[in-house]
């Protein structure tokens, strides 16, 4: 179980975290949409982390699933 506390005394509902996941998806779909393209995205992620490439891929491949996974 997931549970995302913002505040001690009003933890985070299942609906709100389930709407911050569609809104990731949906954001994730915006920037492959945009004149960025994914290897800029990439370029740019990878420089602001230092994270590996192949790691920042997969970020980017699983966010908009995230949705199917976790929102049924």
């Amino acid at each position: 179980m997931v549970k995302v506390i913002k505040n001690e005394e009003k933890p985070e509902t299942k609906e709100i975290l389930a709407e911050a996941i569609v809104n990731i998806g949906k954001a994730v779909g915006r920037l492959k949409d945009n004149k960025l393209n994914r290897r800029g995205i990439v370029v740019l992620l990878q420089d602001a982390t230092h994270y590996p490439k192949r790691t920042i891929e997969d970020i980017l491949d699983a966010l908009p699933r995230l949705e199917g996974w976790y929102c049924k």
